[in-house]
Parts: C-alpha cells; structure tokens; sequence
C-alpha cells in the first residue's frame, strides 16, 4: 500500500506570493469595477461570477500554466457557461444539472482545446443558479462571464509583463548542452534548479524527475523515443 505523502508545489519565486496575491487584487478590482460600470444600475445581473476567483490563481500565480492562457480563460469560461446553459432544461433538480452541466463542460473544453479548471465552477453557478440565472438565459454566458473572463485576462497581460513575466508565457529557448561522461543530475540539484526557475510549474515534483530520469536514460540510448516503449 503505497505510503501518504506531502510535497510542496514549486516556489513562487523570490517574494512570488506576494506578486501573485497583488496581481490578484487588482485583478478582480478591476474586473468587479469595470463590469458593474458596464452593467449601469442594474442589481439583477451578478456584476461578478465567484468562478473569476479560481481563474485569477492561474493568471497571476501560475501564469506559466497552459491553462492559464488566454484561449483556455476565456473559451474555457464562456463554452462552459454555454454548456450549462443547455443543460438546465434537463432536469428539475440543480445537483443532476450540475453534475451533467460539469461533464460536459469538460468534454467541450476539451474538445476545443481550452480546458481551464474554473470553467467546472462556471458550469456549477449556472446550474445552481436558479431563477435568477435562468432568466437571463444565454446572455448570462457573455455578460456577465465573458466580460467578468475578458476584462480579468487583460488585466493579467497587463500586471504580468510588467512585473516580470511574460503573458502569454513563453518559455526562454534553451541550447541544448550535452551532459559530461558520467554525469548525473540529483534530486537536490532538480529543486534547486526549480527554486531558481522563478515560475510556478503545473507538474510535480516527483513527476517532474521521472521525466528528467528518461530523458537522460533515453540520451544514453542515442536513439529516438519507440511507440511501446513503456514510458
């Protein structure tokens, strides 16, 4: 039986926290602000959807994340409201629409290659939104999702590059250096060189080294990567 342990994430870098949790704030000020000076007086339309919350930890601190891409935000956010917007004539009972609008949303998402894990909370306030979302029918998935999505990923393309990171990410290229005879990196040479890397990676530590351990293994090799190979 395989044993119970606990691992950190990747560092956020040098002070990292403190960046993404301003990014944050400003973020969904900003988002909160904007979208209720576009919806006027109105009190009807929730001028901002507690799905944004979720999206602004990809955007601001874990802006290296695939997901946290411009295409996988914002059409992972407004398909997903979409989706459930057709599931809820389904059923009289939120928790089965809710559950169906949230498989669906991800087969969608996946389907149109812009999987973004907020999208699932999206599909889940629409269908338990009652009435009050129903109303609104399919305008509730541009305003207030796409704007509350649009106005948050721009306001992430802004606060990113100018403290340092680029958004979209793009990772630095990197010439390849053959590695010495003999040479072999260890584990405490892989967390340092992610404490350093100053992002945010999506993949585990553990999973991370795997990699790293068939890369060098297949470099030994000195030749390509086999379908069946195992790995």
């Amino acid at each position: 039986m395989p044993r119970l342990t606990f691992r950190p994430l990747s560092p956020l870098g040098r002070l990292g926290w403190l960046r993404a949790s301003l990014g944050a704030l400003l973020g969904i000020l900003v988002t909160g602000f904007v979208t209720r000076w576009i919806e006027g007086d109105s009190s009807m339309l929730p001028w901002l959807i507690a799905p944004m919350g979720a999206s602004s930890v990809l955007l601001f601190a874990v802006p290296a994340s695939p997901m946290a891409r411009p295409w996988p935000v914002l059409g992972g956010n407004t398909i997903s409201a979409l989706v459930a917007i057709a599931c809820l004539p389904l059923s009289d009972d939120p928790a089965i629409v809710a559950a169906i609008a949230i498989a669906a949303a991800i087969g969608a998402m996946s389907a149109l290659r812009c999987l973004h894990p907020p999208g699932g909370a999206v599909a889940a306030t629409v269908a338990l939104g009652g009435p009050a979302v129903a109303a609104f029918g399919w305008s509730f998935a541009f305003l207030p999702v796409m704007v509350n999505t649009a106005i948050l990923v721009a306001a992430a393309w802004v606060f990113n590059n100018l403290t340092g990171h680029r958004y979209p990410h793009a990772a630095t290229p990197a010439e390849p250096v053959p590695l010495a005879t003999g040479f072999d990196l260890t584990e405490d040479d892989i967390e340092e060189i992610i404490k350093n890397y100053d992002e945010v990676l999506d993949i585990g530590r553990d999973d991370l080294i795997r990699l790293i351990r068939i890369v060098e293994a297949q470099g030994r090799k000195g030749d390509r990567f086999e379908s069946g190979s195992g790995i």
